[in-house]
C-alpha cells in the first residue's frame, strides 16, 4: 500500500473513532440518574446541570467540551480527506458546526438554572444575567442547526448516492423524524415556560432531542466503520 493509500487508510479508520467517543461524552447528561443534581429530569434543561453553582456542573461543562472538539475534529478530518462529495460534504459541514457550537456552549454556561430558581427565570426574563448567559440560548441554537442539517444531509447522501453508509439510509429516516417531533417539543416546551405557562415537559423533550442526536452520530460512526471494513475486503 502507498504511503497516501496508508494515510488515508489511517484516516478513514480515526475518524469513526472520534465520532464515537463524541457520542458517548455528549450523552454524559445520562449520569443525573444516579448523581444528586436536585434538578428533575422531565422539566429542566440540559443545560442547567452545567449552569455556573450546580454541584456537578464543572464535570457536565467538561464532557461538552471534550465531546464537541471530538466531533469538530473528526469533522474536520473528513472534509480535509477531501473523499466527500455533495450532500456528504454539506453533512460533515453541519456536524462540524454542531461541534464547535457545542464546544462554545460549554464555555458560555448559564449563570443559574431558570426551571429551578424563581429568582433566576424573573432575572432572566429581565435580561438581568451574564452576557454569556444570554450567548448560551445562541450557541445552542447553532449546535441545533448544525445537528439537524448534518442529519438531513447526511440521509440524503445515504439514500441518494451508491456506497453510502446502508445503514444510516435505513435508520436516518427515522432518527430525523423523531428528532424533528423533538425539536418541535422543546421550542413549544420553551416557549410556554417563557410566557409563565409551566414547562410542557420540556426536560423530556429536550432530553430526547439530545439523545437522538447521540444515537444518530453513533450511528453514522458506525454505518462508516462498516463500510470501511467493507471496502477493504473487496479490494
Amino acid at each position: 500500500m502507498r504511503p497516501q493509500q496508508e494515510h488515508r487508510a489511517a484516516t478513514a479508520r480515526t475518524v469513526p473513532v472520534l465520532l464515537l467517543l463524541g457520542a458517548l461524552l455528549y450523552s454524559s447528561w445520562t449520569a443525573e440518574a444516579v448523581l444528586p443534581t436536585g434538578l428533575p429530569p422531565l422539566h429542566s434543561y440540559v443545560s442547567e446541570l452545567a449552569a455556573e453553582g450546580e454541584p456537578y456542573g464543572t464535570f457536565f461543562r467538561t464532557a461538552d467540551l471534550l465531546a464537541g472538539l471530538l466531533l469538530l475534529a473528526g469533522a474536520v478530518t473528513a472534509l480535509l480527506r477531501r473523499a466527500a462529495r455533495g450532500w456528504a460534504s454539506v453533512g460533515w459541514a453541519g456536524l462540524a458546526l454542531f461541534g464547535a457550537a457545542t464546544a462554545a456552549d460549554s464555555r458560555l454556561p448559564l449563570s443559574c438554572a431558570p426551571t429551578a430558581s424563581a429568582g433566576c427565570a424573573a432575572r432572566e426574563a429581565a435580561g438581568d444575567v451574564p452576557w454569556t448567559h444570554a450567548a448560551h440560548a445562541v450557541s445552542s441554537g447553532l449546535a441545533i442547526a448544525g445537528a439537524l442539517l448534518a442529519m438531513v444531509a447526511w440521509t440524503l447522501a445515504a439514500r441518494r448516492s451508491a456506497g453510502r453508509p446502508p445503514v444510516l439510509a435505513s435508520v436516518g429516516p427515522a432518527l430525523l423524524a423523531v428528532q424533528a417531533v423533538a425539536t418541535v417539543w422543546t421550542l413549544a416546551s420553551a416557549a410556554a415556560f417563557s410566557a409563565g405557562r409551566g414547562t410542557w415537559g420540556l426536560g423530556a423533550g429536550q432530553r430526547l432531542q439530545v439523545l437522538v442526536i447521540a444515537v444518530w452520530v453513533a450511528v453514522l460512526a458506525w454505518s462508516l466503520a462498516a463500510g470501511r471494513r467493507s471496502k477493504e475486503r473487496r479490494t
